[in-house]
Parts: C-alpha cells; structure tokens; sequence
C-alpha cells in the first residue's frame, strides 16, 4: 500500500483515499509545483516575484502554501477524464473530480518525476509529469492502454486549471497555429507607477498540444454546466463546443476521440505554462516538439532528461546502510534532494528571511560549498555598519522586503559563525575570511572575518543591564511579537544561542591565527553562560524569555507555555547547563514535550492570546509554533544530545521525524516520507485525536539541521581543520552500519562494528590505526577504507 520501488528511486502509495494529502513536489531555477495525489495541483513561478499561472476560483491573496493545505472541488488541478463512447460511463485520473474508485491505482513520487497509473473499466491511464531546468513549465505525458479484449471507443479529455486569473480582463481561446489554448489576462494594478512593471509580466497562460484535438472548451462554466466539476454536462455531448472565454473564467481542456485495439495504447505530451506573449508560445512550441538535436531527439526529451541531470547534482555528501532501512532511503535519495531544493531556488522568493537563507546554504556546503560560499558573501555585502544582519536578504535588484522582513528580530547575527563553521568543516575553506566585501550603502567595506566580529559584538551591544539579549519583535520564533515591541523584553533562547555563537566564533578565531580574538569571546560565551543561568534557569528547565513588563515566561509557574524546547536544546550546546541541569532539562523534556510524533515546541499549548507574548498563542493549539512538534527546534535539540554524547535519546528523536515504518503511523500523519516537513501536529497530551498530522510544507530549515545532527552526531564524520574526525555515536542497538563519505574531494568507505575486544572506539585508516580519530592527509581523487571498531554496548 506505501512502499518504496524496488531501486529506490520512487516512493509508491496504492490507493487515493488512504493518504488522500499524499504529496510530491518538483523545482527549477524559476518555479515549483506541489502534486497532490488526488491530481490537485498549488504552483508558482518566478518574474521576479513569486505569481501564478493556474489560479483558485477567487482572487488569492499573496499567499503560497499553507499549512495542512485545504483542498476543495475547484482547487486548482490537472485531471484527465475519460469517457467510454459506446456507455458513457465516465471517470477521472488520477482520482479527482470524479472519484470512482480504480481498480488499480499507484502514485510514485520520484527524485525528478511524478507519475501516476490508474486501471478504470478496461482502459489504463499513466500521468507523468516532469520540468525543464530552467524555464517555468510543467511537461506532462499521458499515455492510454487498452487493456481489455475488445475493441474500444473512448474519448480523453485532459483537463488543467487555469482559474480566476484577473478582475481586470481576462480571457481564452484555442489557437490553431499554436496547437493550443491561450489564456489571457492583465495583473490588477491601481497606481499608473505600477505599470512600467506589470506591462512585462507573464501574464499569458498556455496549454500546448503534440496532437491536435478533435474539440476544445475553454469556458470553464460552460464546460460544467449543471453537473459540476466532478460531472461536467459537456461530457454528454459527443465533441465539446469549441468554446472561448470572454471575461470569464477560462479553463484548458482537449478533447481526443480514439478508437484502441486490444492492447494498443497511445501516448500525447502536453506543455503548461506561463508566458509573455503568443510568439513566445510559438517559440516553446517549435523548440519543444519540432526541433531534434543531432539524436534525434525533440527539446521536450531533452529538457526531461536535463532536467533529471540537474537534479542527481544534488547529491548529499554521505550513503548509508543502517539497520534501520526507511532512515536509509531518507539519507540516500530524499534528504539531500530536500535540502538541494532549499540552497538551490532560495525557497522561491526574492528576499528570504536572512536566518533562512544562512541556514539553508550552510546545507549546500555538504552539496554545493561554492553556492554557499557565494551566499554568506551575498548575505554578508547588506550587513549594517553598526554590525546588525537586515530580517531579509534581498536576492533581487527589483526586490523589496516583504511581510515578517519588515518585523525587526533580533537573532540573525546569530546564524553567521554557527552556518559558516558547517562551511568550514567541510571544505576547510578559511581563505573565505579574508574576502573583502561591502556593508549595505557601500561606503565601508570589510572582510569576512571583520564582518562577522562586528556582528557578534553587535551582539554583546544589544543587551540589557543585566546582560540578556532584546527580542524587540521576534526572534527565531517569528510569531513571539510582544515579549519585547516596547524595547524591554529579553529572549532567554537568543541569549543561550548567543554564547554557543561566540563559542563557535572562538574556535574559528583560534584555527584562523587569531588566539587572542578567540579567548575574548571565550570569556564572553562564559559571561553570558553565568548570566543565563542567574536568570533563566527555573529548577528543572530553563526559561523562554522576559517581557517589557519584567514578568519571566516559559518556566513551572505558567499553566500554558510552561516549557520550551529551544532553550533547553541550546543550553546543551552552549555549554550553560552543567551535568546536574542537563539531566533535569532532559527530564523535563521527556515528560512534558515528548510525544509519538517528536518532541513539541512549547507545551501546554496556549489555548487563548497572551497579550505579553504575542501572535504566537493564537495559532491553534499544537500547529505550528505553539505547541506543534516543530521540527526545526526539535532538530535543535537533537543535535544537543548529539552534543552532550546523549546518542540514544538522539536517534530516537531523530526517527520520530520520519513517518514510518509502521503503516499506522504513515497514516497518522498523511504523508509520504519523501519529505521532512515544517510540523506535526503536537498539543499530544491536550488534543490526542489529531496529534501527528503533518503540515505537508517542505520549506523548512529542519533540513541542514537533520544533515549535520546524522554528520556530526550520529555518523561523527565531521570535517575539522586537520582532517576527517571519525567520531560516532550509534545507537546502542545498532550491531554495525556502513557509511560512504564524500569528503573534501575524496571518497571515503566506513564500516562501524561492534566489538567487544576494544574498550574505545579505534578507527583503522586503509588497515592503519589513527591514534587521534581524525583522518589526515586525505587526497582528492582517491578512495579511502575505514574500520571503525565500537566497543559493545557503547557508541
């Protein structure tokens, strides 16, 4: 029912309705797609600013993908309907809008496709979709299959959402020179300002054809007439009208008659799309299913099979084999992939939260360290003077912040050392710190180095009295608004992340040659250590923050939001809790925050605004960050453990991340582990009925965080400025696992065994003992092999 394909290369759910939020998703350079397995469809592309081609029913506000995405009737889709000519009996793949059960159904998300085959009364559909690498198009093939002994007539009708595109004007029609139907219309504008922009929009939205059809209809209420979406009364009429849309909605729907012998089946490509004009149509058409290259093949194979390739770059820097075979599939093929996704397209916006953008490449340094390197100079180059990081990273000369970026945080100074040291350890690219490059304005310029020591004293800056960090309006945690909007309130988590920071940034002064530099933020991570735990610590776990009115939150006292997680993760890391607080704060966490699902954000969950600490405790009780088992914080945390050598509580917090194995717990959550995303659902203990239940939103920065916690941590493969350092921390249950590492230009080979002849962890370089477990000297090019010999019982 949900299996990976035998290769791997797939994740396969067999029915419509188990999982019926079961999802994929597909990117380029300039667009994604999420697919829904039921057909429904929630698309954006880039010019420059994020905008639709396939439009719900109404005018959207600028919102993308929600959280738990509803779907409804008319939410945007790509369906084929398929009606038997001699009963007229009707259905749909790949299961919406008509719904009649199949008699076979598979939904395979693959690495660089999507594909679905459904069996309905004798006839087979198989959907494919695919992108180009660069451009914004969705390539779709349908193929039809006469699986029955007889002769049948059918007519097919492809079916693709094109919506309520504009208020303004809009409209459709087919085109015959273009094989295709072109849907027009004109982005609202209210200032003649604005025109100068939208006047180049892409504001054409195309539907190609390899065939040509036997009808058309481009009149979405005139093709459903009193039947609906899920029975269109056009159906009933032996060729669709060969309507046009005149301000009116328009849709795109084909209509192909065939007559298939037993066995026979046939195959037709679609391109969808948004475009300019029509000679840019013409153009793509041509390209697209005309023009062969010297193999033979069409522009539309190639662009499938380029964009496979584009795809397979992003490969992570390690494969395993574990006991453990569904966190193997993840490591293997769709972490990375997920985490390619994120450095590689910004997220698809043109001014990411600069938190997000630092911790999204510190990803791409495991698969792409030079697209990394660039983005912390990028990131770098709009630094204040002053030293402060913008809340946004404008990526984009047209570009402006938007939204959350116009809501001052405080945190974003943070993420510099703590994202580049991932950079560091992998390519041990130090050089980057002398790289000039400019503050925002451009009058000053500095380096990297002087940069980001401007930054971590900006830090020390922004303090009260007694030594914690401001919150002002956020921050990590985006919805915390009011703890601090009247310049008072401190964030106990930002003044924990904020000694880890100058611990990380010691350590990077000390392998630069700069000792002297590194001992005084050494001293400071200590200083700020103290304070934390003058402040914050409340007995068993450590505080969320203190408001403008001087009231401490997140501690033993509050019956809502008593406990928070990310300072629990953090005081791990940053080294303010001692042996007797780490034990305590993990305690806590275990019975407070634990569930089936992961470790929740926050708990109990707010169950009514908080005027003190803001918008935060009016999301619903256990989504997103009030109460949901958030996975970016609970990465966090589990890369605390990892810290603190804690491997069993790690791993099994880490595992709860996917779902899986058991099908129950797939179920549960309605998705399909191709994907981490942002949550689960949590408030367990208050609302245990739909506890577990994913968000379905990939955007995330759990990704990067899950990579160096299986890196670091569970695998202990992490680069340092010597070398490889071979440290692992398997589970105590884990006999043995292999691990090949691609680690600065070499491939490594580890086997990890339990031993019990050793009483320390040995590790054997090529048959030779490393006394130190750290591998020098590595070549690129060359193949290493490594044992690593764990004592029994112990990682």
């Amino acid at each position: 029912m949900i299996r990976a394909s035998e290769d791997n290369e797939y994740y396969e759910l067999s029915s419509p309705t188990i999982l019926p939020k079961a999802s994929g998703f597909l990117w380029n350079e300039q667009m994604m797609i999420h697919m829904n397995c039921r057909g429904y469809a929630v698309a954006q592309f880039m010019q420059p600013e994020p905008a639709k081609y396939s439009y719900a029913p109404n005018l959207e506000a600028k919102t993308f993908m929600q959280p738990e995405q509803p779907y409804y009737a008319h939410h945007p889709g790509r369906f084929v309907y398929v009606k038997d000519e001699e009963n007229g009996e009707v259905f749909s793949a790949p299961y919406e809008p008509v719904r009649v059960p199949p008699d076979h159904y598979t939904f395979a998300v693959g690495k660089h496709n999507i594909v679905w085959k459904i069996e309905s009364g004798g006839i087979g559909i198989e959907m494919t979709l695919s992108l180009p690498k660069n451009e914004p198009m969705e390539l779709w093939r349908v193929k039809v299959t006469n699986l029955s002994s007889a002769v049948r007539k059918i007519s097919l009708y492809p079916y693709f959402t094109i919506g309520y595109m504009s208020w303004m004007n809009q409209s459709g029609e087919y085109k015959e020179a273009l094989q295709g139907i072109v849907a027009t219309a004109v982005t609202p504008y209210q200032k003649y300002q604005e025109y100068d922009r939208i006047k180049h929009l892409k504001d054409k939205t195309f539907l190609l054809a390899d065939h040509a059809p036997s009808s058309w209809e481009v009149n979405q209420e005139a093709f459903e007439g009193e039947g609906g979406i899920s029975s269109p009364s056009a159906l009933r009429s032996s060729l669709l009208s060969k309507g046009e849309s005149r301000y009116e909605s328009p849709v795109a729907v084909l209509q192909y008659q065939l007559g298939l012998e037993p066995g026979e089946e046939r195959e037709y490509r679609f391109i969808f799309g948004p475009a300019q004009n029509e000679q840019e149509i013409a153009d793509i058409r041509q390209r697209m299913f005309y023009d062969t290259g010297a193999d033979g093949e069409d522009g539309f194979v190639l662009a499938e099979r380029e964009y496979a390739e584009y795809i397979e770059e992003g490969r992570g820097c390690i494969e395993i084999s574990t006991p453990d075979a569904d966190l193997d599939n993840l490591v293997n093929h769709w972490l990375p992939r997920q985490m390619y996704y994120h450095g590689q397209t910004n997220r698809l916006t043109t001014d990411p939260q600069t938190r997000n953008y630092l911790q999204d490449n510190m990803g791409m340094s495991y698969i792409k360290p030079q697209i990394a390197r660039s983005a912390f100079l990028t990131a770098l180059s709009q630094q204040n003077v002053s030293g402060a990081m913008p809340d946004g990273i404008i990526l984009h000369e047209a570009a402006e912040l938007k939204y959350i970026n116009q809501v001052p945080h405080t945190d974003h100074c943070v993420w510099l050392p703590i994202c580049l040291s991932t950079y560091l350890d992998e390519t041990n690219d130090y050089s980057i710190l002398e790289e000039e490059a400019p503050y925002a304005g451009g009058e000053e310029t500095g380096s990297v180095f002087g940069h980001i020591d401007r930054a971590m004293h900006w830090l020390i800056h922004e303090r009260d009295e007694r030594g914690l960090n401001y919150i002002n309006q956020g921050d990590w945690c985006d919805p915390m608004n009011m703890v601090g909007y009247r310049g008072k309130g401190v964030s106990g988590w930002l003044t924990i992340a904020t000694a880890y920071a100058f611990m990380i940034w010691a350590d990077i002064c000390d392998h630069s040659g700069r000792e002297e530099t590194g001992k005084a933020f050494r001293l400071a991570a200590d200083e700020t250590n103290d304070v934390v735990n003058q402040y914050f610590w409340d007995g068993e776990w450590y505080a969320r923050g203190i408001t403008d009115d001087n009231v401490v939150f997140g501690i033993s006292e509050d019956k809502e939001g008593r406990i928070f997680i990310n300072p629990q993760g953090w005081a791990l890391l940053s080294g303010a809790a001692d042996e007797e607080k780490q034990q305590k704060l993990m305690k806590s966490v275990r019975e407070q925050l634990e569930t089936p699902y992961g470790v929740e954000k926050l708990a109990p969950s707010y169950t009514a605004m908080r005027e003190d600490v803001g918008r935060v405790t009016q999301k619903h009780p256990g989504t997103a960050e009030n109460g949901a088992v958030y996975n970016h914080a609970a990465a966090f945390y589990i890369y605390g453990l990892y810290a603190v050598g804690e491997q069993d509580q790690a791993y099994r917090l880490l595992r709860k991340m996917i779902p899986g194995p058991d099908i129950e717990d797939i179920i549960r959550r309605g998705q399909l582990p191709v994907f981490i995303p942002n949550y689960y659902r949590g408030a367990y203990r208050q609302f245990p009925k739909t506890a577990g239940r994913s968000s379905h939103l990939f955007n995330t920065g759990t990704v990067p965080w899950v990579y160096r916690c299986l890196i670091d941590g569970l695998f202990g493969l992490q680069g340092t400025r010597e070398g490889l350092q071979v440290k692992p921390q398997l589970p105590s249950d884990w006999q043995e696992v292999t691990v090949k590492r691609s680690f600065r230009g070499a491939d490594i080979l580890i086997g990890m065994k339990r031993d019990a002849s050793v009483p320390a962890t040995e590790v054997y370089l090529d048959g030779q003992l490393v006394r130190d477990g750290i591998l020098k000297d590595l070549k690129s090019g060359v193949q290493y092999n490594v044992l690593v010999k764990i004592p029994s019982g112990n990682a």
